[in-house]
């Protein structure tokens, strides 16, 4: 399996001529002269293309996060808005960014192609937030952004992400022991059916890493409708104690 999917990732033209970017457009089309909390901030990768990102500041942050969204959305896409903006209030700046998107009929395996493409935006995302002076910057991704993340951090020989919270995952995890950042597994009590089955083997793997932690927020479907705030106290309670254990500054 690490064999193919490391294939896929090295055909980087194929990975890019697989993006829809005219859909990429239309998402920013609607989202940024509607924009009323934060800014757009556009990411240029290699191939020249530029990717829209929410930056929403926080007032005396303790961290950054980079949001990432779930299959073919966006990054103001109702959960990804309400936790962007939400756990700014919190404490942590929020760069939600966008991920590569296909056609709406796209399958969980059509975006293998994509996750080269996403690793790149990912890593991006990182070097923006390390030059705007974050020390403490995080990953929090839900459902396919989770397995976009997941292989970017079992790939990359970059140390800028000091901490992984992974919200409904809806794959089996790759290669855990090589990820040494402490892991959050957070999921809801009802949420899809292939993401609670998974949670015992996921729990084995994630528990091997120092300050992991899995929680359930109890009634949560897999997009949290109604149970957004309980999302925000685990994943900020989570990053609170990750930040408590790091030698370095908090947040910048």
């Amino acid at each position: 399996m690490r064999f193919l999917i490391a294939l896929v990732l090295t055909l980087t033209t194929l990975a890019a001529s697989a993006q829809d970017y005219y859909r990429e457009k239309r998402w920013s089309d609607q989202i940024v002269p509607g924009l009323v909390v934060g800014e757009a901030v556009w990411i240029t990768q290699k191939n020249d293309h530029k990717f829209l990102s929410l930056w929403t500041e926080a007032e005396n942050t303790r961290g950054a996060i980079i949001l990432a969204h779930g299959r073919g959305w966006s990054p103001d896409f109702e959960l990804y808005g309400v936790l962007r903006v939400k756990l700014a209030e919190a404490g942590y700046s929020t760069l939600s960014i966008q991920l590569p998107v296909l056609g709406g009929g796209a399958k969980i395996g059509d975006y293998i192609p994509t996750y080269g493409e996403a690793a790149e935006r990912f890593q991006l995302a990182a070097d923006w937030l390390k030059a705007k002076g974050f020390k403490n910057i995080s990953i929090v991704s839900h459902s396919l952004g989770a397995t976009m993340a997941n292989q970017y951090l079992i790939n990359t020989n970059d140390k800028t992400v000091q901490a992984w919270v992974f919200i409904g995952i809806i794959n089996g995890l790759e290669e855990m022991f090589r990820i040494k950042i402490p892991v959050l597994d957070v999921y809801g009590g009802k949420d899809w059916e292939i993401t609670q089955v998974g949670s015992s083997e996921r729990r084995k793997q994630i528990m091997k890493i120092e300050g992991s932690q899995q929680v359930v927020v109890p009634d949560a479907l897999h997009f949290f409708e109604g149970k957004e705030d309980d999302l925000v106290k685990v994943v900020v309670s989570f990053l609170d104690d990750v930040a408590r254990r790091q030698p370095t500054p908090a947040a910048r």
